[in-house]
């Protein structure tokens, strides 16, 4: 059996910890059940028989994160036939929850179909399940609407799924799970099961509220490998965008009322249009991704001009015509398809082999959900083409080749997801050393993946790098918050290494802190002696530096023990090792460090500071160092001038007035 529970960085509780005992009031129904009336994936299989393991060891919670496209929806009707709960014979039923419309009639069909034997029921706007079906797909807006959640009864149910489960940490699925007794479950509480494609929030809010173990993951890439998703090609254009004006929203992205404005304008859609044409003119179904309705309308037009058969769907076509429209597209009828936010989740158009990313973003989830359109298996195509149009890199925008790890001003024409790997490696082996995630430190003193930003710090005045990497003065602050072994990499920037990554705290521009997580794959997945590192997770956001730090620790304690992590841990004054040692004396000749005993916990903290900007910060402050000397040096010269100027002036002036004196004539009588 090969159930692979892989966790994910943004979560809380990693697998590979020790589990509670089974709770006797659950246990799965993995072989009881008939078999499936069709042939599941392997990997199908695999995520099934991971949440019903986790079931049998007492756990309640449970993520799946799955690509899209790798029939989510399938897992969700297995499940349903799978699960019982044996404490209770009356718990049969189950609730599934949607947030959208098309959702709820997806699942509706899926379930009809595979169980015709139970009864099936919808709870959305006029449609109104009896409370007694056994599934019932419930919208989230009208299942928390009024009283309606007041008909169904709670311990008749054993479980809950909720699709792209993501958005499950707003209020009224927080409503909802409360009443089904999921946010504080007890021995009676139903199974909750939520899967999405993009287990993350880009907002920072934390899905342990609802979600308290990741049983299974398996993401777009590995799925491309196995061929279960299409081949992709990437390719970024550089448009007239300028974003450096656009405003965030409170949770991160772009505000759309500025983006509309910055990105629908005629020499942006003109750009767009002809790298359409030029990139991928030859391909039978593009969806186009838009900012909002009036960017929707004035692309569609600018297609038409060219003589592109292009035809919009947004949330104000009518359903019949949308309807209409959609199976149109899907039949080959028109080459291109353009939406604002209708076909980001839960759409199963397989025939796409194009998306055109016309809106630029700062959310990875929402990008990866864009692109997940194009990856559905379909005979009519053999590849899916994604073109990225990139405007001005703004600081945190997210592009095609971020998802690969490469920095968001990289361009890229018809790669392979093969070739962004290859160059994300050939890129890392220029910026890391072997072993230990040694990362080789730049001019600049960045790391690999870091995105470069200006040091905005007071400078000390430290006469040899040894100085700057052995002062533990500047780790003060931080560790007033945290008992855990931070480091100050400057004024706005700490690190806390971890064994297979680290965590980050940053200042904003704002004065708030964010919190991110970057992971070292494992050196057998990637091929490559040298480290590689997945992009950037987001924790959290924080109005202060003690909550952010509070955040970190408890995302850092419940992956490693806090024996591990702790600035007064016992291992942390032992002497330093032979393999800390051998990387420090790598810089010894070339950055004048001294001979010295040095612990474990000392050399450590060292270690980080060169790993994350050490050097360049060094040379940064000898520069303004120098700069400041010779700023003084001019001035003193220029004062020295200025001194001698005014002496000479007053020289002058003195010999004036003594000539004055002599040469003065008097009336009146001359002194013999």
């Amino acid at each position: 059996m090969r159930a692979v529970c892989r966790a994910l960085p943004t979560f809380a509780r990693a697998i590979r910890q020790p589990c509670p005992p089974p709770l006797r009031s659950f246990r799965s129904l993995a072989t009881a059940a008939a078999a499936p009336p069709f042939q599941l994936r392997d990997y199908q299989e695999d995520c099934i028989q991971a949440v019903l393991q986790h079931i049998d060891l007492g756990h309640r919670r449970m993520g799946v994160s799955l690509a899209t496209g790798s029939g989510k929806t399938v897992i969700f009707t297995q499940l349903i036939e799978r699960i019982t709960h044996p404490i209770s014979p009356l718990a049969t039923q189950t609730l599934i929850l949607v947030h959208r419309k098309e959702l709820v009639e997806q699942a509706a069909r899926h379930c009809r179909q595979h169980y015709p034997h139970m009864s099936v029921e919808i709870e959305m706007a006029s449609s109104k399940a009896t409370g007694t079906a056994d599934v019932t797909i419930a919208s989230i807006q009208s299942i928390t609407s009024g009283d309606r959640i007041t008909k169904f009864d709670a311990s008749k149910f054993k479980l809950v799924l909720i699709d792209e489960c993501h958005h499950a940490v707003a209020k009224k699925y927080l409503d909802c799970l409360d009443y089904f007794g999921l946010v504080e479950p007890t021995d009676t509480s139903p199974v909750l099961v939520g899967v999405s494609a993009t287990m993350s929030r880009f907002d920072g809010l934390k899905l342990g509220k609802v979600l308290d173990h990741i049983v299974y993951h398996r993401d777009y890439m590995d799925m491309i490998k196995d061929n279960w998703l299409s081949p992709c090609h990437f390719t970024t254009v550089r448009s007239t965008v300028d974003l450096s004006q656009v405003r965030k929203t409170t949770v991160g992205d772009f505000q759309l009322a500025d983006l509309g404005k910055a990105v629908n304008t005629y020499e942006a859609n003109e750009v767009t249009v002809r790298a359409w044409l030029e990139k991928a003119g030859e391909r039978k179904s593009t969806l186009v991704f838009c900012v909002d309705i009036a960017h929707v309308n004035d692309l569609t037009a600018h297609f038409r001009k060219f003589g592109i058969d292009a035809r919009p769907i947004t949330s104000n076509t009518i359903l019949q015509d949308r309807r209409e429209r959609l199976a149109s597209f899907k039949r080959g009828e028109f080459k291109v398809l353009v939406n604002c936010g209708v076909f980001t989740e839960g759409t199963d158009i397989p025939n796409i082999d194009c998306v055109l990313l016309a809106r630029p973003t700062r959310s990875k989830n929402l990008l990866v959900q864009m692109i997940g359109r194009g990856m559905r298996l379909h005979p009519s195509k053999k590849d899916c083409h994604v073109i990225d149009m990139v405007g001005t890199i703004a600081k945190g925008i997210v592009t095609v080749p971020t998802l690969f790890g490469l920095d968001p001003s990289e361009m890229v024409d018809n790669a392979t997801v093969q070739e962004m790997k290859v160059k994300a490696e050939e890129l890392a082996e220029l910026a890391a050393e072997e072993e230990e995630g040694e990362e080789t430190i730049d001019e600049a003193g960045s790391e690999f993946h870091a995105e470069p930003r200006p040091l905005n710090i007071t400078f000390t005045e430290y006469e040899t790098i040894w100085d700057l990497i052995a002062d533990s003065a500047e780790e003060q602050h931080i560790r007033r918050s945290s008992e855990f072994a931070w480091v100050t990499i400057c004024r706005d920037r700490y690190v806390l290494s971890l064994r297979d990554g680290y965590i980050k705290i940053e200042q904003e521009e704002d004065g708030t802190f964010t919190v991110t997580e970057t992971r070292r794959v494992p050196p057998e997945l990637t091929g490559t002696k040298y480290p590689v590192f997945q992009s950037r997770a987001i924790i959290e956001h924080a109005i202060s530096l003690m909550a952010a730090a509070q955040g970190a620790d408890t995302f850092a304690s419940k992956r490693f023990h806090r024996s591990v992590l702790l600035l007064a841990a016992p291992w942390r004054s032992k002497p330093a090792s032979p393999q800390q040692m051998e990387f420090l004396e790598r810089f010894r000749d070339r950055l004048g460090l001294e001979d010295r005993e040095l612990t474990k916990g000392q050399a450590a903290d060292m270690i980080t500071k060169l790993k994350h900007g050490a050097i360049g910060r060094f040379r940064e402050a000898q520069r303004e160092k120098k700069k400041l000397e010779k700023e003084n040096a001019s001035r003193a010269k220029n004062e020295e001038k200025e001194k001698k100027k005014v002496e000479k002036e007053r020289a002058k002036d003195e010999a004036l007035r003594q000539l004055r004196m002599r040469e003065e004539v008097k009336v009146g009588r001359l002194d013999a």
